[in-house]
């Protein structure tokens, strides 16, 4: 059936009362609580249709419905509830069906069957007051009784929260979310003091808070609200790559995010933040720069840590490195380029080097170079990534274990922090750091933490790539500070120069238009398809990962080929296409278990990817893997990642978006051998030359770019999509 969200007769009509049992849920939104339900109700014929906004309901349960009747052309009478009362179910069979709807943590069809066959017309009462006694039902252990209790427990609490935010016209179905952070608090916390969602709970942001907030009668200028709305406002610059915002642009910010005409009350709010350490301020310009006090504190820990390690020196024995050096290229039967040979000599006895060069420049040989030159003498060196993908790629280029560096910095769930610091710094000499281009600056500060004081740190990077998804541009920084030596690698080795992947990066590097050669026209590892319509760009996309690139190349659409969208919104980005992939290369199937949660489906196979990172199951932003199986009965959800199986409760499956098509931005740190491309104007508030570059980047064997030459030339004139309010060059040349 069709949904139905308007009252499909017009006209006014008397109101009834109706009594029955859910047989089951037709349509649920997750967003809004709309649904469509079928009822049975004594003394009807069949089942009645009844469509309306609930908060939560399971097959099986009894409700009082006050409502109207109505008549849909196509599906006949219809009842459209108002208002409704959730009560037990009346019948043995109606409980049945409400154990096993899926509701209950532990219990699935079958073993509601035995409940209810044991006890009968009392097992909801004997799961009230005797739960205990379900160890009499066989094949019901004592384990699994203590996972029903605790989810009977749970469910009635979320209930309880469901409904006092349906009271005030909140969405509810973050209710889950909420409890688990707040348990038995959830209510008061949502009452008394609803802004600490916004920062507290993963999904619910400050308008959602808000929301709660202003229905519960907070004025539009209270100061909780402006206090609020200001964190809310930089914590939104934060996630948009900037670590702070110049006072000018907060106020004018904030006043639109909240419908504040006074900029002065406003400021008068950021002066009393100031003045209790809520921000924290710094000269920026001809202004003041307002920072949440972590970014703060990270730039200016990050910067004096980089100070403290340059002001110490390295003695090396530069004689004997050049012998060794060049008994290793011949050994290995490599020719080293110049620039290769003073980044290796220059590692030797530097305190901090940072390595960044292009695509084709020989990065990975010299960083092979450097760690088996570091190995030969006797230093202990430690590999990391920010990336579990990047880590093992790291591994197979050096022979050396490399460890993303959450793992390596140790991050402890229990206490929320990394248990490798100033008081316990990591065992290690040299401390190496490929991708750090998307090193943000709190990442990067907790890294430098964790760097002995007398230890060496070599980062790698391509400086030209998109800055890190987190706040800061600390690669760029770092060099544009002139606070320490780089060793630039510009030079591309003749085989890398036959590439036209690796030549068209560097002609966009270069401001130059990439050469474009179409499908047919000669034989290349960069293609471009040339498609003026989003709906066409769609079709051919599906044609070269489904079906073109796997029977040429024999490479899995899945777990071979990327699609890359500049951004997420519209017909050709990423969530749009993410629907479209998903039907065509993992459909569904009677051996496919699927969950539908937050108005988008989860199938066992499908690609998925980490939105958020989450410490406790140890997975971060950008992990990719795929759902291997879903658990039904006790509401999971696992995904087997690289070198792992993670299992994720129902209530945190929102931190999983699909990965068959995901953001440039969170391809950083990867390497697929294909990359499809779609480029078009609806890109055009992203689209940028360094996000082109890299891109173009993330691939080791096939680019096929499908879009519009006018999408490709507006890349080609904005160097950056957004220019990010960063400070660490300002902290590194503070005395």
């Amino acid at each position: 059936m069709e949904r139905q969200e308007e009252d499909p007769r017009q006209g006014a009509a008397s109101h009834a009362t109706l009594i029955g049992s859910v047989e089951r849920i037709t349509y649920h939104n997750e967003q809004n609580g709309y649904t469509v339900l079928r009822l049975h109700a004594p003394g009807h014929n069949g089942a009645i249709t009844v469509t309306g906004n609930f908060s939560s309901v399971s097959p099986g349960e009894s409700v009082r419905l006050k409502g109207i009747w109505t008549s849909h052309p196509q599906y006949g009478d219809q009842f459209k509830a108002l208002d409704y009362e959730i009560t037990r179910p009346a019948t043995v069979a109606g409980i049945q069906k409400y154990l096993g709807s899926g509701l209950i943590k532990g219990v699935g069809p079958v073993t509601a069957k035995r409940i209810v066959d044991h006890f009968g017309a009392s097992t909801l009462d004997v799961i009230e007051t005797e739960i205990e006694r379900l160890v009499e039902v066989k094949g019901v252990a004592r384990k699994r009784v203590e996972m029903i209790q605790s989810a009977w427990a749970e469910q009635r609490a979320i209930k309880e929260v469901m409904l006092f935010l349906q009271g005030h016209g909140v969405s509810t179905h973050f209710a889950v979310k909420i409890y688990k952070q707040y348990g038995n608090e959830s209510i008061p916390v949502v009452e008394h003091t609803p802004y600490r969602l916004a920062s507290e709970v993963y999904g619910i942001g400050f308008k959602t808070a808000d929301q709660i907030a202003r229905n519960m009668g907070i004025a539009v200028d209270a100061e909780a609200r402006l206090r609020a709305g200001l964190q809310y406002v930089l914590q939104e610059a934060t996630d948009q790559g900037h670590c702070y915002l110049p006072l000018g642009d907060l106020l004018k910010r904030s006043a639109q995010a909240l419908g504040v005409e006074s900029e002065e009350r406003l400021a008068a709010s950021v002066e009393a933040l100031l003045d209790e350490g809520g921000l924290k301020t710094e000269p920026a310009g001809d202004d003041q720069g307002i920072y949440l006090p972590p970014m703060w504190q990270a730039e200016r820990s990050l910067a004096r840590r980089l100070k403290s390690l340059l002001a110490r020196s390295v003695r090396a024995d530069l004689k004997r490195v050049e012998d060794w050096l060049g008994r290793f290229a011949a050994a290995k039967h490599i020719e080293l380029s110049d620039e290769q040979h003073r980044a290796i000599i220059e590692a030797a006895s530097s305190r901090v080097l940072i390595l960044t060069g292009g695509p084709g420049t020989g990065k990975t040989t010299t960083l092979r170079a450097m760690v088996a030159l570091f190995q030969a003498m006797g230093r202990r060196v430690l590999l990391g990534s920010p990336t579990g993908r990047a880590a093992q790629r790291l591994s197979e280029v050096t022979g050396v274990e490399a460890k993303t560096i959450h793992r390596l910095l140790e991050f402890d769930p229990t206490h929320m922090g990394f248990k490798r610091n100033e008081e316990m710094p990591l065992e290690a000499d040299v401390v190496v750091v490929d991708e750090a281009s998307m090193l943000d600056v709190v990442l990067a500060n907790n890294l430098l933490k964790a760097v002995a004081a007398d230890a060496q740190l070599i980062l790698v990077g391509d400086v030209d790539q998109l800055p890190s998804v987190g706040p800061g541009t600390v690669l760029r920084d770092l060099i544009g500070s002139n606070a320490m030596p780089v060793a630039r690698l510009t030079t591309v080795f003749r085989q890398a120069a036959e590439s036209l992947i690796i030549q068209n990066a560097h002609r966009v590097n270069r401001s130059e238009f990439p050469h474009l050669v179409r499908p047919g026209a000669s034989r290349s590892d960069c293609y471009f398809i040339e498609a003026e319509e989003p709906e066409e760009i769609l079709q051919w996309i599906i044609k070269t990962v489904a079906t073109s690139l796997p029977r040429r190349y024999g490479w899995n659409p899945l777990g071979d080929i990327q699609v890359l969208a500049p951004m997420n919104r519209g017909r050709v980005g990423a969530n749009n296409l993410n629907q479209v992939l998903q039907e065509n290369l993992n459909p569904p199937g009677s051996n496919k278990t699927e969950l539908a949660k937050f108005g988008r489906t989860l199938r066992v196979g499908d690609k998925v990817i980490q939105k958020v990172n989450n410490y406790k199951l140890e997975v971060f932003n950008g992990d990719m893997g795929a759902i291997e199986y879903i658990d039904l009965i006790d509401q999971l959800v696992a995904v087997r990642f690289a070198d792992r199986l993670v299992t994720y409760d129902y209530a945190d499956v929102l931190e999983l978006g699909h990965g068959f098509a995901v953001s440039v931005h969170k391809s950083q740190g990867s390497e697929y051998p294909a990359v499809v491309l779609p480029l078009h104007m609806q890109h055009f508030m992203m689209l940028s030359r360094n996000l082109l570059y890299t891109a173009l980047t993330r691939a080791r064997s096939m680019v096929v770019m499908v879009g519009t030459t006018r999408a490709i030339g507006a890349a080609m004139h904005n160097l950056e999509a957004v220019h990010r309010f960063t400070g660490l060059v300002r902290e590194l040349e503070a005395t």
